[in-house]
């Protein structure tokens, strides 16, 4: 399995679990302080002393759990809230003041902690939920909205909702990132491609192609031959694509650009087989000295089963090129790729088809554009339509609806 140099997709939000993780044990350890301090005024400091002990216990044991996204589950986010908004109601029973004077909580401000896992894991919509849970249950807890209550209510609202904001916008950053990497990498590696294959075998086609023109007979045939293989290969390497990167890793570098292996099709994971295709990819082996080939710069995506039967189309109508138009014609193939549909033309300057010769030859039995071109087309929903006046060429215009396929590059 060959190395290629690709993108894989780092997380940036890392550091964010990382100073959660942290947050969450200086806080345990501060509440823990807290109740140490001013336990004389618990009337039953018992109750605080259970709960206490369960939080230590919980905090430490699911440490694990706020290591990254995914470890940290909505199972666990649940039970996690559950602790937090537990201890906040159980902050009267521990301390019958509570309600009257203004102060802390049992777990005190490690409450913060369980919203802002919601705000690191699902972005803003889930941190303002976690916080309005806090916050009802701060207020049935205080059994009135004192000033003091309503201003750290607002405080945890905003801070989280801020967060989780921010983790979205990173995480779109972080796409936008790696998706230009990769175009660079994939750069880079067609201009090393493109080096080598000049260095070797360019080389020794061009040096078969000028010996065998100057030798003549048999062997300026082996030259045209290696002319046109030359010029295939030409545009082959300045065409190439390679595949968005299948890895992705949970790191804190960012997106960075690393060596990976790239498995076959027949390798890759259930569901990557239906993915879409890249059409151009396809169409690039259909060029050649006499076949010119236009696309898009983008991706012209398609159902691989719907890509490869345009292709296949395609190149029946190349075949009819050089079988009908003779050794000398050249054929153009552009691909253009709209909202609602791919359009591929395949056009030659050969003699064309006289009016009527393609319902002789379906009469006569042969039904090479019948079936290979317009038989495919019409069973991907799609139109073939053929536009030939003798003595100006021949063009197939090949319509696959949008619809029936996927969104491309627009």
């Amino acid at each position: 399995m060959a190395k290629r140099e690709r993108v894989v997709r780092m997380s940036v939000e890392q550091p964010l679990w990382r100073a959660l993780t942290a947050y969450r044990v200086l806080t345990m350890i501060y509440a823990v302080l807290l109740f140490a301090f001013s336990r004389d005024r618990y009337e039953r400091p018992w109750v605080a002393v259970a709960f206490l002990a369960v939080l230590c216990v919980w905090n430490l044991a699911t440490l694990p759990k706020v290591a990254n996204a995914a470890s940290c589950t909505k199972r666990f986010l649940v039970a996690d809230l559950t602790v937090a908004l537990t201890g906040i109601l159980l902050t009267p029973l521990a301390d019958a003041q509570a309600r009257t004077v203004d102060g802390p909580t049992l777990p005190s401000i490690w409450t913060a902690g369980a919203v802002l896992a919601y705000a690191i894991k699902g972005g803003w919509r889930w941190a303002g939920f976690a916080s309005s849970l806090v916050a009802v249950a701060n207020l049935v807890e205080r059994g009135h909205p004192s000033r003091d209550t309503l201003h750290n209510v607002l405080l945890v609202w905003v801070a989280s909702i801020a967060i989780g904001y921010v983790v979205e916008v990173a995480r779109a950053s972080e796409r936008t990132l790696a998706r230009a990497l990769e175009i660079e990498a994939a750069t880079r590696e067609r201009e090393r491609l493109a080096r080598d294959i000049h260095d070797s075998v360019l080389q020794v086609l061009a040096m078969v192609q000028r010996r065998g023109t100057a030798l003549g007979g048999e062997a300026a045939e082996l030259g045209r031959m290696a002319g046109e293989q030359e010029v295939a290969l030409r545009t082959l390497v300045a065409g190439g694509m390679t595949r968005p990167s299948l890895v992705s890793e949970d790191e804190s570098e960012g997106a960075v650009v690393r060596f990976v292996d790239e498995p076959d099709d027949l390798d890759r994971p259930d569901g990557a087989a239906d993915s879409p295709v890249d059409l151009r990819t396809l169409l690039a082996p259909r060029a050649g000295a006499r076949v010119t080939l236009s696309d898009p710069g983008a991706p012209v995506l398609l159902p691989p089963a719907a890509a490869r039967e345009l292709a296949a189309a395609v190149g029946a109508a190349l075949d009819n090129v050089r079988v009908h138009a003779g050794a000398g014609a050249r054929a153009w193939i552009l691909v253009e790729d709209w909202p609602d549909e791919v359009i591929v033309t395949v056009r030659d300057d050969g003699p064309g088809i006289p009016e009527g010769r393609l319902a002789q030859a379906e009469g006569e039995g042969r039904m090479g554009v019948a079936l290979s071109i317009r038989g495919r087309l019409r069973d991907l929903g799609g139109t073939a339509e053929l536009i030939s006046v003798p003595g100006q060429g021949t063009e197939v215009e090949l319509k696959v609806p949008r619809e029936r396929g996927t969104h491309g590059g627009r």
